[in-house]
């Protein structure tokens, strides 16, 4: 499987840039779900900065997934790779 990779950098609260990627499959082409799927990940890490449009959440690459990336993908849409001031 093919899979796009969303580079995403948001201001947290203490000023701090979270840093981490939203991978998905490569034909999903819809922003607003990709940006939807940060959205839920910053609300899972209890992060109230959750504003994620193109300024925020760029398209990076493609790459190949992994079994593990391929599982968590068919089961929630998308995954996420942290990347910097994540916790």
């Amino acid at each position: 499987m093919n899979l796009s990779v969303w580079d995403t950098y948001v201001a947290r609260d203490d000023g701090k840039i979270m840093h981490f990627d939203i991978l998905v499959p490569s034909d999903l082409l819809d922003k607003d779900v990709i940006f939807q799927f940060g959205k839920k990940y910053l609300k899972r890490k209890q992060i109230s900065s959750s504003t994620i449009t193109t300024n925020e959440c760029k398209f990076c690459h493609l790459e190949q997934a992994t079994h593990e990336i391929m599982e968590q993908i068919q089961k929630n849409g998308y995954f996420i790779i942290e990347m910097e001031n994540c916790n």
